[in-house]
């Protein structure tokens, strides 16, 4: 592994690279990773952040740079296998991505860009007819997007006016920073109750017998909630780091497909 040439490259995107040997904090407290990827801000600005066990064994190489659109594909190659980056600026800042094994023939940045896209936005393009560099920009026929999260048109969908929900956020978790919805709207899904000591909820049926195992259970603040509803938003959506979005009609939400990836794990940066 070259870091003066990864430098080079980082530079060529106008960013800053950062790269440098795991603290042993981190080896302490996840032995398990041998490279993290993060971006970080000091007084000169912000500046991608790799670190690479000494003992990792992992070998780190640009396999696509484009200026134009300042983005590049890190390829990571480890014992366990390959994983790819793509790395690049969005609107406002530079992020970090790590890309899902299933798609194994990414060689460019623009298949990495193909690959984070759910299987819902490359349904609604083929039916759009979009192709070429249509594909890539964050507004088309077939989706509007804002960072990771990809808003189909769903203009005949029917909504009950009262279970319109006003400024809600939109998170993936983890402690990242959510985006607003101005209305939003579930549809179907599971009811599960959700508290402190059960942040992943529980079926109506285990909540009710809770109950009447452990009376106490009642005074834990329970919230009801729906698990894998299909979510539509309208109006303003806005982020900090995203310029906001408005959408005259409903559109379906979906995220794109990071969380599925293994290489997500070494994955420090959060937007």
């Amino acid at each position: 592994m070259n870091a003066e040439l990864l430098k080079e490259k980082f530079a060529r995107l106008g960013a800053r690279l950062e790269l440098q040997e795991t603290s042993g904090r981190l080896i302490r407290s996840r032995p398990e990773l041998r490279l993290t990827l993060d971006v970080r801000s000091d007084a000169v600005g912000e500046f991608f952040d790799i670190r690479v066990r000494r003992d990792g064994q992992v070998e780190l190489d640009v396999t696509d740079l484009r200026r134009r659109e300042q983005h590049l594909l890190l390829s990571a190659v480890d014992p366990r296998g390959r994983h790819h980056y793509l790395c690049g600026h969005d609107e406002q800042h530079w992020f970090v991505a790590a890309i899902p094994e299933w798609a194994s023939r990414v060689s460019t940045v623009f298949d990495a860009m193909e690959a984070l896209k759910p299987v819902e936005v490359v349904d609604a393009q083929r039916r759009q007819g979009i192709k070429g560099d249509d594909r890539f920009r964050r507004k088309n026929a077939a989706y509007v997007r804002q960072g990771e999260w990809f808003f189909l048109p769903a203009p005949k969908l029917h909504v009950d006016k009262s279970q319109i929900l006003s400024n809600e956020p939109l998170s993936r978790g983890n402690g990242s920073k959510p985006h607003w919805a101005e209305f939003l709207y579930r549809l179907g899904g599971e009811t599960v109750y959700v508290c402190e000591e059960f942040p992943q909820g529980l079926r109506s049926a285990e909540y009710l017998k809770l109950l009447r195992d452990r009376s106490r259970a009642r005074k834990w603040n329970w919230r009801r909630m729906q698990r894998n509803a299909r979510a539509y938003v309208k109006g303003k959506i806005s982020h900090p780091d995203h310029k906001t979005i408005e959408l005259y009609v409903w559109h379906m939400v979906v995220m794109n497909t990071e969380g599925q990836s293994q290489a997500k794990q070494n994955v420090v940066f959060l937007d």
